[in-house]
């Protein structure tokens, strides 16, 4: 049986995912807690002091988020995540902190539990707030990895990956990036199981390829495939 912890992260992501509505997850949301007598008791994210920026060691900022704390505003403004960011009803996180959450969930492993005490923050929020902001990068800037017609795509760039290559002994003249693929593990669904099992990894899983330029930036992404 799924813990409690366990069925609002899946509330979270149904909601996410556009499954239910804002009134249904409130109504699911509210009977959740309410039959188990629990206000995030397995973690008592109330006993932590609330995130503060002007405090956040650099060190610990750079450890944490695998940025450098100076550049974390900067990033904030080119991917144009606003200064207030609502992730639940009339409930709004700074979209500073928003952020963070974001980078410390990407900076693997962590979980939801693991970032309470630096946030301050329930899991069902940090969860609803890391989704919120992915999907708005998400849907912003999903075309620069995804479309072919890019400024750093264009015929000289190419010229000039390819000549790095083969300069570095490469025997082709004309390889300007390299193709690499990652499997990424989902849950077990309902129906039509066979499609993304793996056989290989022996998990369900979604394939991306990718292919990455001498500069160290992911040219283009592809995916998600199933069983190819």
């Amino acid at each position: 049986m799924a813990s409690v912890e366990e069925t609002i992260a899946v509330l979270c992501l149904a909601y996410d995912d556009n499954l239910i509505s804002e009134e249904e997850f409130g109504l699911l949301y509210d009977e959740i807690i309410t039959n188990n007598n629990s206000k995030h008791s397995y973690f008592p994210h109330t006993e932590y002091e609330p995130f503060n920026w002007e405090n956040y060691d650099p060190l610990t900022c750079k450890i944490e988020l695998r940025f450098e704390k100076g550049d974390i505003p900067r990033l904030q403004d080119v991917l144009q995540i606003p200064a207030w960011v609502k992730f639940y009803r009339s409930s709004y996180c700074p979209g500073l902190e928003a952020l963070c959450i974001l980078l410390r969930r990407l900076a693997f492993p962590v979980r939801y539990c693991d970032m309470v005490p630096r946030f301050g923050r329930s899991v069902p929020d940090l969860c609803k707030i890391t989704h919120v902001v992915l999907n708005h990068i998400f849907e912003l800037h999903r075309h620069r990895i995804e479309n072919w017609n890019q400024p750093w795509l264009q015929r000289n760039k190419l010229a000039e990956y390819a000549a790095a290559i083969y300069n570095k002994g490469a025997p082709l003249s004309n390889c300007f990036g390299f193709i690499d693929g990652t499997v990424r593990p989902i849950c077990r669904p309902g129906e039509n199981q066979r499609v993304v099992y793996n056989g290989h990894k022996r998990v369900h899983s979604l394939k991306f390829q990718s292919v990455v330029l001498p500069n160290g930036l992911i040219g283009n992404l592809a995916g998600p495939w199933g069983k190819i």
